[in-house]
């Protein structure tokens, strides 16, 4: 597959020779008390966002991460899981693996926590992870699924979700467009390398992920990312694209469909002491309550005048039920 040996020599040649502009991360470097993030690990930063979550993290969590890119993030998660072995890097491209350990000799001289062997690094491809079985707490990967044409990221999808205990989490971090990608740029290998012409639509990537299986999806940000203009880019119109930050938990499928958390809130403000829709939701009067994008359809459907919906903000934090 071309578009995947080209994918290669730019992170090859990234790894070689850092580039700083290559992803163009929009999300602040977690601070924690006690961590030094070495320089080299920044300048080697090529994601579009975050996929460490301190709520997802508690327990000695086992943490995979797919695409090592200069270490940084498998630094983060060793923070939180310091144990020989607790993050496991896979990397399909030799050179990243091998700055990926020089950067880990750095980060054990400036922090006294940190082990190297922390981090098992091993050579594997997503599509077909060197990891046994439901082994996995967390499972991460940012800003390399949007490389992959449709039928490749749904492989991807369902290996992280066969490494996954149940209730795991896989915590993703990817560019979208709500506007379809042109065929030209979508088949330009170079394009889905730099992570810009491979993205979907928001909707249709977590459909792939719903489809692999997992029942509980949140939208934990989305944010303003890249612009590809017709100067610059075979397009004749402006595709804005932005960048999201998702969690997908291993969670046994609703009869009545995946819950996909948006951010949007339900507020009842009627005259009752509670409201129950018997649907497994109660709602005391004026006290906000998270909800899935399902139940807000279903309280919509009640045509009530005393119940507020918002709109999706694409951000939820947890909390609510559904």
């Amino acid at each position: 597959m071309e578009y995947l040996e080209v994918t290669k020599d730019i992170y090859k040649q990234a790894a070689i020779t850092p580039d700083v502009g290559l992803c163009c991360t929009t999300t602040p470097i977690w601070a924690f008390p006690g961590l030094e993030i070495p320089k080299i690990m920044q300048q080697m930063n090529y994601g579009c966002g975050s996929t460490v979550h301190p709520r997802d993290l508690i327990n000695d969590p086992k943490i995979l991460y797919v695409g090592v890119g200069g270490g940084m993030e498998l630094l983060q998660f060793a923070y939180f899981s310091r144990q020989r072995g607790g993050v496991i890097g896979v990397d399909i491209v030799d050179e990243m693996l091998e700055a990926s350990r020089k950067n880990f000799k750095i980060a054990e001289e400036e922090n006294p926590w940190f082990q190297e062997n922390f981090v098992d690094l091993r050579k594997g491809d997503a599509l077909n992870l060197p990891v046994e079985d439901s082994t996995i707490d967390v499972a991460a990967q940012n800003c390399l699924f949007n490389i992959f044409h449709e039928e490749d990221l749904k492989k991807a999808l369902e290996e992280m979700y066969r490494v996954l205990k149940p209730h795991g989490r896989l915590v993703l971090s990817d560019p979208v467009s709500e506007s379809s990608m042109p065929e030209a740029l979508k088949n330009d290998p170079k394009l889905r390398g730099l992570c810009l012409s491979g993205a979907l639509p928001l909707k249709d990537y977590i459909k792939l992920i719903t489809d692999a299986g997992f029942g509980t999806i949140e939208i934990r940000a989305k944010r303003p990312y890249r612009i590809l203009d017709s100067k610059n880019y075979d397009t004749s119109e402006t595709i804005f694209i932005e960048s999201v930050e998702v969690c997908a938990i291993k969670d046994p499928m609703p009869a009545d469909g995946p819950c996909v958390f948006t951010g949007k809130t339900a507020i009842y403000f009627g005259d009752q002491e509670y409201f129950d829709d018997h649907n497994g939701h109660v709602m005391t009067p004026n006290q906000p309550l998270a909800v899935c994008d399902k139940t807000a359809r279903n309280l919509a459907a009640l045509k009530r005048d005393d119940i507020y919906l918002s709109e999706s903000t694409y951000h939820y934090d947890g909390g609510g039920c559904c």
